[in-house]
């Protein structure tokens, strides 16, 4: 059917065709013309989908994420995620978790770690992660990065693991730790790191073996962007432990409200 009507509070723009059965939660903002394909959808709350956009049977859009016009949703989108295109592809988070800042998060601009002396450290203004510019050294025989377990990282590893063979559309990590930490560096092509502290975002682009991203405790991550060479090496504090893990953002943000 078409409406104009508010659905739970939400806003609706003309001529939408939202058949019986499609949950949008309080918040939402949805454009003109926008179709809604089955009953089975679920439109989070804060999330924004733009004119003429067209959202598959059976998708939940996160909450905060934005589908730009036009755009063909064949997938859920995750919270906080900007997608495009037909198919619809993430292309970004949004940087701030209120609705009136729909801006996508800043991708750290690597170049700012030119000219530093390493080891050094940068903060990303997201919790307490941080960029490291780890020790290269380069000579006719080829090129090698160092760090020291004990005084240029920032905790000292009980495991490690490797992501690789990851097609491009897909998207990795989707989760917070309660307790345990990572550290992140693509040893081969190149990877989009989000953070997230439940407020404010961030994305770094990895794509040298001397750089690595700090990523604390109860910062919500994800990667994704990455290349079909692309090997990312994850170095964390503690050995696994499914309780450790928060896999859904909205039981992220109940334990980051608890903890404040």
């Amino acid at each position: 059917m078409q409406t104009n009507r508010p659905a739970l509070g939400a806003q609706i723009g003309r001529d939408c065709i939202i058949p019986s059965g499609v949950s949008i939660e309080p918040d939402a903002q949805i454009g003109q013309r926008v179709t809604f394909a089955g009953p089975n959808i679920v439109v989070g709350n804060q999330a924004v989908l733009q004119p003429a956009c067209v959202i598959g049977d059976r998708v939940t859009i996160g909450r905060g994420a934005v589908v730009r016009t036009g755009a063909v949703v064949l997938r859920s989108v995750p919270p906080n995620a900007i997608v495009e295109g037909n198919p619809a592809q993430v292309v970004g988070y949004v940087e701030h978790h209120d609705i009136e800042h729909r801006a996508p998060a800043g991708v750290v601009d690597v170049t700012r770690v030119t000219g530093l002396k390493a080891p050094a450290k940068i903060a990303l203004g997201v919790g307490s992660s941080a960029l490291y510019l780890m020790r290269r050294v380069t000579d006719a025989r080829g090129a090698l990065s160092v760090g020291e377990v004990a005084s240029e990282l920032p905790f000292r590893p009980e495991r490690y693991f490797l992501v690789f063979d990851v097609p491009s559309i897909e998207l990795r990590g989707e989760h917070a730790h309660k307790h345990c930490e990572q550290f992140l560096i693509c040893v081969h092509g190149s990877c989009r790191v989000l953070l997230d502290d439940s407020t404010r975002r961030c994305e770094v682009t990895l794509e040298r073996p001397d750089l690595g991203v700090y990523m604390p405790p109860m910062i919500w991550g994800t990667q994704y962007k990455y290349t079909r060479d692309a090997v990312l090496l994850v170095f964390t504090s503690h050995a696994y432990d499914a309780d450790d893990y928060l896999r859904t953002y909205e039981e992220f943000l109940r334990h980051r409200e608890g903890a404040g």
